[in-house]
């Protein structure tokens, strides 16, 4: 008697698992906020309602009105023109940071999953030293020596975050080392670096994904904190948290020049991460399945 052979069902891909419909109402919901923010940021590459820098003295502190839909702030610019520019430089600096942050944070996370223990203590070491500093402290510190600017903003901001994207590459990667099939891999003598890119990165990628938009939520903190203290993205650039800074005389006759950019950090943050825990549900079939049985 012949015997059949008995294929083995691929697993579904995260494309395929989210063209199947496995979208959660905290993955649309973050990515309908985060949808927002970023029109907003694309619509001011091409339109504002007014000039960053036109003022108009007899509108200073109005409200918002059909003219100035945010209101004014105390010099007469109009508001909402700022919120739209504000969001280009927010989504900007932080996605600059995130790549800075993933450009040191992987390479280093995998080199400590892949070398020895010396050079897995060595790396542990500096990731626990710059853990230590609160990202914002860090980039307090690399602003206030190379002096306050984007790029400095960004790259502090990103070594800040670099550390945690190194620990949690590490510990993914290191749990894909210890596979059947990476130790045949091995064993076959796949040179490490093809083992890193066929086995070790295809297997932990949607796990760094998530954490990519819980550091962009933290870059845009970041951002805003600086700027506020002066520390951020210099004028005449517009920032939220310079908005935050500038509207804090006047928060008792114009409370809605603090609201709104305050407003705007939070709808971001808020959409990120629910993007983030969106896509780790769709993209875990383990935890989507755990939730499941906590449901019944």
């Amino acid at each position: 008697m012949t015997s059949v052979p008995v294929l083995e069902t691929p697993r579904p891909t995260a494309g395929r698992r989210l063209r199947r419909g496995r979208w959660s109402p905290s993955l649309v919901a973050g990515a309908v906020l985060l949808g927002a923010v970023l029109a907003l940021a694309v619509v001011s590459l091409v339109w504002t309602p007014f000039g960053l820098d036109e003022a108009q003295p007899d509108a200073r502190l109005s409200g918002p009105s059909a003219a100035h839909w945010a209101g004014t702030d105390r010099l007469g610019r109009d508001q909402f023109t700022q919120l739209m520019l504000g969001a280009r430089t927010a989504l900007q600096v932080g996605l600059a940071s995130v790549a800075v942050a993933f450009a040191i944070g992987v390479p280093l996370g995998l080199l400590a999953a892949a070398a020895g223990r010396l050079v897995d203590d060595a790396v542990i070491g500096l990731i626990d030293i710059v853990i230590a500093f609160p990202t914002l402290l860090l980039a307090m510190l690399l602003v206030t020596v190379y002096g306050a600017s984007t790029a400095v903003a960004v790259w502090a901001i990103g070594i800040g975050i670099s550390a945690e994207v190194a620990r949690l590459t590490r510990i993914s990667a290191s749990r894909i080392f210890t596979q059947d099939y990476v130790l045949a891999a091995r064993t076959c003598g796949t040179r490490p670096v093809m083992i890193l890119v066929r086995h070790v990165l295809p297997n932990i990628w949607h796990t760094l994904l998530v954490q990519a938009t819980l550091a962009f939520g933290i870059a845009v903190i970041a951002e805003a904190s600086l700027s506020y203290l002066g520390l951020g993205t210099p004028p005449p650039a517009p920032s939220w948290g310079r908005m935050l800074q500038e509207a804090q005389s006047t928060v008792s006759v114009a409370p809605w020049n603090v609201l709104l950019p305050g407003l705007a950090v939070a709808v971001t943050v808020i959409g990120l991460n629910l993007l983030g825990d969106g896509l780790r549900e769709a993209l875990d079939p383990q935890l989507r399945r755990d939730r499941r049985v906590v449901a019944r």
